[in-house]
């Protein structure tokens, strides 16, 4: 008996510890319980909408950061502004904060530049942030931290800053004639990507289903081209921040007479070929005619060449002649009789020979030269 009593204490001992750790736990799960209500009450970002954001490169957008306080938030109010790094390793950069009634901007690079709170006054619930021109630097992941001890809570948002397409040139490739092939091409020469090329009609109609086009290129193919497919048709560039279009007139020319293609080049051959062989005889004609004068000429200058210059008179001769200018020669007959007369001059008689009565005039004697021959 003694035993069963003992053995039953010792159960109602074991109940009873157990009841004791059972209401321990309860105890601290309900405190726990109430810390996490107390803390989820407590300061809160109540910001809603996209998480990742898109614009324009010149526009301006607002990344959302609106927060509400608990009364158990006593502690000093300190929002911060700051770019996620992308490497976990790395500190963020912190852009702009407010604190104790002052705001601060941190650094003085491109990202920097255009921001500010959205609301002048950032302690009563808003401390949206306010970006004015967007450029391509202002592409980043935000991150928006309001804290108040105890509560504290943060929102992040990505922002993607985009180029608009801009205007696209549109050309034609083919001769646009009917029954041929003929291609209509599309392109923008900025804009962010992916961008997106669409062809239409704005008059006669949809594109035929054989037309085919390519987005991505921007090439609009149309295999076998007809009078119905000619008009104006525009293609527009799109991406996800804007679009642009431009137009163009496509032509429908039937093809020319091959018959008369033919006939006119055999002609026209023919035509050219007799033009060639005229300039060719005209030519000939030309140079002969021209050698034949210059022939002429040459021997009428031949007949009238006059006869060649006598020879200089030599050295001693001239000499001589210059100091004995009363010397004269002359050939006479057998017959004829030579009078030399000193300081005076003879005039002979016509002999039988009938010649030309001669003067003659002294031979004198040079000391240097002698007589002179």
């Amino acid at each position: 008996m003694m035993s069963k009593e003992r053995r039953s204490s010792v159960k109602m001992v074991s109940f009873l510890s157990c009841l004791h750790w059972l209401s321990v736990y309860l105890f601290c799960t309900a405190s726990l319980l109430s810390t996490e209500l107390k803390t989820a009450h407590g300061m809160q970002v109540t910001s809603t909408g996209p998480q990742t954001i898109q614009k324009a490169e010149g526009e301006s957008v607002t990344l959302g950061c609106r927060y509400t306080l608990s009364a158990s938030d006593t502690g000093e109010l300190d929002i911060e502004w700051s770019v996620v790094s992308p490497d976990p390793t790395q500190k963020d950069q912190m852009l702009i904060s407010y604190t104790s009634g002052t705001k601060y901007i941190h650094g003085d690079n491109d990202v920097v530049k255009g921001l500010g709170f959205a609301a002048n006054d950032p302690s009563f619930g808003e401390a949206s942030l306010s970006i004015s021109p967007l450029s391509p630097a202002h592409s980043a992941t935000y991150q928006c931290k309001v804290r108040k001890s105890p509560g504290v809570d943060t929102r992040k948002v990505s922002l993607m800053v985009l180029a608009k397409p801009s205007v696209p040139k549109c050309w034609v490739e083919g001769g646009e004639l009917v029954g041929e092939a003929v291609s209509l091409h599309c392109k923008s020469a900025k804009g962010s990507t992916p961008l997106k090329y669409t062809w239409r009609r704005e008059i006669g109609g949809p594109i035929p289903a054989a037309a085919t086009q390519n987005s991505v290129t921007g090439e609009l193919k149309i295999s076998n081209h007809s009078l119905s497919l000619a008009g104006i048709y525009l293609c527009e560039a799109n991406n996800a921040v804007g679009a642009e279009h431009c137009r163009i007139n496509l032509k429908a020319s039937k093809p020319p007479n091959r018959a008369a293609v033919i006939v006119g080049t055999v002609v026209g051959s023919i035509l050219l070929t007799f033009i060639l062989l005229v300039f060719i005889v005209l030519v000939v004609w030309k140079l002969s005619s021209r050698h034949r004068r210059e022939k002429e000429f040459s021997n009428e200058i031949r007949e009238d060449v006059p006869p060649p210059e006598s020879r200089p008179v030599s050295r001693h001769t001239s000499r001589s002649t210059s100091q004995h200018p009363q010397v004269s020669y002359c050939q006479v007959g057998e017959s004829e009789v030579n009078s030399v007369s000193e300081g005076r001059t003879h005039a002979p008689s016509s002999n039988s020979h009938g010649h030309t009565p001669v003067k003659f005039t002294p031979v004198q004697y040079d000391s240097q030269y002698g007589y002179a021959v």
